[in-house]
């Protein structure tokens, strides 16, 4: 693949085809996934329409994978997802979602550079492990933050009193 940097662009053609335009070959749901856990940022783009289908196929991909037993989303939480879709425009759950998994990530890079400095580090498939957790938490931030993503990663204080202060706007709800 090219630039890491910016997002790989496939375009769906009229019979529902993705064309990845880097290597100009058609893709599956399967190879989105696979881009995406390998770190790349994917844009899904309708070539007749130009409208923007990420959020669609990523949902799919998220489906698909739920479906096949790979469960990792409870039903509580699809079940409190579908219920905070209240048509308000000032919903905190996506602030809410990016703070928890902003601490998530952090607590992980913790765990991981501890894991790293007690000599775990040296177990086979450790580092692919490492690499594959920071890809999945980097997009599922991306996913759910409307800020960058170094802004994203700020500091586990500003993240805590951030998720402080959701919480009070919940209780007063």
């Amino acid at each position: 693949m090219a630039d890491t940097d910016t997002p790989l662009l496939i375009k769906r053609y009229a019979s529902r085809r993705l064309y990845n335009t880097e290597t100009s070959d058609y893709v599956t749901l399967e190879d989105l996934a696979r881009f995406i856990q390998a770190g790349r940022e994917v844009k899904v783009v309708d070539l007749k329409s130009g409208d923007d289908l990420t959020r669609q196929y990523l949902l799919q991909i998220i489906a698909e994978h739920e479906t096949k037993g790979e469960n990792v989303l409870p039903i509580n939480v699809l079940t409190d997802l579908i219920r905070s879709y209240t048509g308000k425009t000032d919903s905190v759950v996506p602030q809410f979602l990016a703070a928890s998994f902003a601490m998530l990530q952090n607590n992980q890079a913790a765990m991981m550079e501890h894991l790293g400095q007690s000599g775990f580090n040296q177990v086979p498939g450790f580092d692919a492990m490492r690499k594959q957790q920071d890809a999945f938490m980097r997009s599922m931030l991306r996913g759910w933050s409307h800020a960058e993503p170094e802004k994203a990663e700020g500091d586990l204080d500003d993240i805590r009193r951030q998720l402080a202060e959701l919480q009070e706007k919940l209780s007063r709800l």
